[in-house]
């Protein structure tokens, strides 16, 4: 289990952020058009994993917005945006933000992967959302990177995730 806060509260995750260089879990996600995606659709490329916990707070939207900007000049790189949101509010977020250098995915169904990866919250306001947080991943699939932000209205340390990518 992982601490973080929101607004300087104190909230549990349901556990810790798969370790450096270990293998990635998999994961079964909703895209957009309601079709799966898991890890391996992604094998060869890099993965930015940006999680949070729903598109409509200002600072899970900037960070996909920063991602989106970002991603368009990475090789063989795809950037998954991760959340809780229904795919269908993840469309409708990005057509009006002009957003198609990423890809969102929902964790609506299942809950695996935020369990997967220790990011559910457990308690507080926010309880069953997910941690924003950071992974990436080499083209096998090895965690090379990982930033769970620690106060969660925060944004993450883009800088240190892109270093990381660049270093693969």
């Amino acid at each position: 289990m992982a601490i973080v806060t929101l607004k300087g509260n104190e909230i549990n995750t349901s556990g810790t952020l798969p370790e450096i260089g270990s293998a990635a879990p998999d994961f079964n996600l909703t895209k957009g058009d309601l079709s799966n995606a898991t890890l391996s659709d992604y094998k060869g490329k890099k993965v930015v994993m940006n999680v949070f916990h729903s598109l409509d707070t200002g600072t899970c939207a900037n960070s996909v917005r920063q991602f989106n900007t970002e991603a368009a000049e990475l090789d063989n790189t795809v950037v998954l945006c991760i959340s809780r949101d229904l795919p269908f509010a993840m469309n409708r977020f990005c057509a009006a933000e002009g957003i198609d250098n990423v890809e969102t995915l929902s964790d609506f169904k299942d809950w695996n992967f935020g369990k997967s990866y220790g990011l559910q919250y457990i308690d507080g306001p926010i309880q069953g959302l997910l941690s924003r947080a950071i992974i990436v991943l080499n083209e096998e699939g090895t965690v090379i990177h990982t930033e769970q932000v620690q106060e969660t209205v925060e944004e993450p340390n883009y800088k240190a995730a892109l270093e990381a990518l660049m270093d693969a």
